[in-house]
C-alpha cells in the first residue's frame, strides 16, 4: 500500500469514528449507476454530475437524451416514412450534439 493510500485510509477511518460519515445523504442505500461515466475523463464526469445536482445540465447533455429517444423512436418506427422522419430527426440531433462537445472543448481549452 503507498503511502497516499494509507494517508486517505486513516482520514477515513477517523472521520468514521468521529462519526463525520452518519446521516449522509443516500445513507444506506445502493451507490448510483455511473457506468456511463467510465468512458468520460474523470473531470467532465464530476464536472457534469454537480451541474446535475443544481439542475444545470450543458446543452449537449440535454442533446444526447433527445438523440437516444430519436433512435430509440426509429427502432419503434413501423412504416418507411416514420424510418425516414426518425432518420432525419436523429441526423439533425446528432449535428447540433457534435457542434455542443465541440464548442466545450474549445471552452475547456
Amino acid at each position: 500500500m503507498t503511502a497516499l493510500n494509507k494517508l486517505v485510509e486513516r482520514q477515513i477511518q477517523k472521520a468514521i469514528a468521529e462519526g463525520q460519515l452518519r446521516n449522509l445523504e443516500g445513507e444506506g442505500r445502493p451507490l448510483p449507476d455511473r457506468s456511463g461515466e467510465a468512458l468520460t475523463d474523470v473531470a467532465t464526469a464530476v464536472a457534469a454530475r454537480i451541474m446535475a445536482e443544481a439542475g444545470a445540465l450543458p446543452e449537449e447533455f440535454r442533446i444526447r437524451k433527445l438523440l437516444d429517444a430519436a433512435k430509440e423512436a426509429y427502432r419503434d418506427a413501423k412504416g418507411t416514412e416514420e424510418k425516414q422522419i426518425a432518420m432525419a430527426l436523429i441526423a439533425d440531433l446528432q449535428q447540433r450534439y457534435n457542434i455542443a462537445v465541440e464548442a466545450r472543448r474549445k471552452f475547456m481549452k
